[in-house]
């Protein structure tokens, strides 16, 4: 009998990987018991793609042909094999701009997303201690995106530790919450993409191109860039340490933090039993 799940999206950070940014070896395990089953088992990041090449060594796919990784909080799917890009979907570049330029009149460090290259502004000791081990970045001064004009950008964001102070930076994008898709990530990120693009609707496309039900997908997450996937599939679940805001938009919590092997409870309960 197939499983009943055969695509299963799953958050990085604070869902997947362990406080020290590892995979527990428990999910390493349930995740190739998935994987002999015919599951396909997707790293669902806001990340890049070239930032998780270790992540994916770890759970075996890296390089892999038809195996996937959905990045960019739904920008860009990739076959992992040469990290093909079947689909991407970068921002309009007066549009990123803008962005950024309210954006900066806030505390905040921000990050510019092209394909390869993480361009950080007004960097802080935090922020290098978070991003350490998670992926390399660039950092520039300039208080405009002029010279990056011409390069595709694919997501814009925002960090401050402070919660309560992200939130209320959305004031000042209401005018152009039409053409922006907004969520938050890991309690510090604000994060912009183009509207229409979330980790859910790249669920929907890849589910699409493996000719895979919705009703036959699983979402594993966290946090509210992980909401729309969440919703989206057929099953979406919560870690143990899921933003509590987010708990009753989740059809299951689990018992299981991140360090404690959250998502092979995931998969031993809802893929390996059936």
């Amino acid at each position: 009998m197939k499983p009943q799940y055969r695509l299963i999206t799953c958050d990085l950070d604070e869902t997947l990987l362990n406080t020290e940014k590892k995979v527990p070896a428990a999910n390493v395990e349930a995740i190739a018991a998935a994987r002999k089953e015919g599951v396909k088992f997707v790293c669902t990041t806001g990340r890049g793609f070239p930032s998780i090449q270790g992540t994916l060594q770890e759970i075996g796919t890296v390089d892999q042909p038809e195996e996937y990784t959905i990045s960019f909080n739904g920008g860009v799917i990739t076959e992992n094999r040469d990290n093909r890009i079947l689909h991407m979907e970068p921002m309009d570049f007066d549009l990123a701009k803008e962005i950024f330029r309210r954006g900066i009149a806030y505390d905040v460090c921000a990050h510019v997303y092209t394909p390869d290259t993480v361009w950080v502004y007004h960097i802080n000791p935090g922020e290098i201690g978070f991003l350490q081990g998670r992926m390399e970045f660039r950092e520039f001064t300039d208080t405009s995106l002029d010279f990056l004009e011409g390069q595709t950008i694919i997501k814009v964001l925002f960090e401050n530790t402070d919660y309560s102070y992200l939130k209320s930076m959305e004031d000042m994008f209401h005018d152009i919450r039409n053409l922006v898709d907004i969520s938050y990530s890991s309690n510090r990120y604000l994060e912009f993409n183009k509207k229409g693009v979330n980790k859910g609707a790249a669920l929907l496309r890849l589910a699409e191109l493996l000719e895979i039900p919705q009703s036959e997908t699983m979402a594993i997450g966290d946090n509210f860039n992980d909401l729309s996937m969440i919703r989206t599939a057929g099953l979406g679940v919560g870690v143990a340490n899921t933003h509590p805001d987010m708990n009753e938009l989740c059809d299951v919590i689990l018992s299981r933090t991140n360090d404690e092997g959250a998502v092979a409870e995931a998969i031993e309960r809802f893929v390996l039993h059936s």
